[in-house]
């Protein structure tokens, strides 16, 4: 039952990104309707337990809001980049938010090991492959790039800004603050740029919900249920088949069939994030 459940959360994540892909919205409302749901889902268990938030101050809540704009930032560049190229680069370059990671703890003064380097290095090349490789297609497919290696560093600044204020908040409380706030920063973007909330055609709305269900539902719920039972090393894993599994979704229902070149890049940047999660005692967590 275990691994049931481990198939059926990594296809509720990996399809979210195909779902976004053919959803026929500007980019910043998908972010903010599928941040938006999860947070009406998420706070009414916030509200049960509204009394674990007695004595909080604003010191305590500021790594909160500060991670929530990084995860509208992730958001906004993931959905953004897969528009522009295709889902399995999209994925697999936001996916270096681990490299990001290890980047800002050496910035941090944590020096990482042998291993961890070798991986980053393996990684990166991989980015660069697929990059190259998108570069010769389009200048559309490189920015889409770009802006998936953004997501990456934002999920990256998100999981660190969230490393303090998890010891005073509870994981719902967390996760219900960040989803509001990174949804209020893409509602004001959707303004700012004149894109509409509403007034989209039945599909859109039926792709929308698909989306919070598949990655919310099925997906972290069920990954933070097995996180119980299997090692976080062994989710971390997990998680990194949402590569090869979202550009096979990919290919099946949207009819995307990047150059071969590309594959040979999500494939270094795979490697390279397996030896890094590895080698390192914190376990990747998922954002997207």
């Amino acid at each position: 039952m275990t691994w049931f459940l481990a198939v059926v959360a990594l296809l509720g994540v990996s399809a979210s990104g195909p779902l976004m892909a053919a959803t026929a919205a500007p980019a910043l409302v998908i972010a903010f309707w599928r941040n938006a749901a999860a947070t009406a889902v998420l706070a009414p268990f916030a509200v049960r337990r509204r009394a674990d938030l007695a004595g909080l101050r604003w010191p305590d809540l500021r790594g909160t809001v500060f991670a929530g704009l990084m995860l509208a930032v992730h958001f906004a560049a993931w959905v953004g980049a897969l528009k522009l190229t295709t889902v399995a680069a999209a994925t697999a370059l936001t996916c270096t938010q681990l490299v990001w990671v290890v980047a800002i703890d050496r910035l941090r003064g944590v020096r990482p090991g042998r291993r961890v380097v070798v991986g980053c290095t393996v990684a990166s090349v991989g980015v660069l492959v697929v990059s190259g490789v998108d570069f010769t297609v389009s200048s559309r497919a490189l920015l889409g790039d770009l802006l998936a290696i953004v997501g990456g560093l934002g999920a990256a600044l998100y999981l660190v800004a969230g490393e303090g204020a998890r010891r005073r908040l509870t994981t719902t409380h967390y996760t219900t603050l960040c989803y509001g706030v990174c949804a209020l920063v893409l509602a004001v973007g959707c303004v700012a740029t004149g894109a509409s909330f509403v007034g989209y055609d039945a599909r859109v709305w039926v792709l929308l919900a698909s989306v919070t269900v598949c990655a919310q539902l099925l997906g972290h719920s069920v990954l933070n249920h097995l996180l119980v039972v299997m090692s976080p090393t062994v989710i971390s894993l997990l998680l990194l088949l949402e590569v090869p599994a979202a550009a096979l979704l990919a290919a099946a229902f949207l009819g995307q069939a990047p150059p071969a070149g590309v594959y040979l890049g999500l494939g270094l940047v795979v490697v390279g994030l397996v030896v890094v999660v590895r080698s390192r005692r914190t376990p990747v967590e998922p954002v997207a």
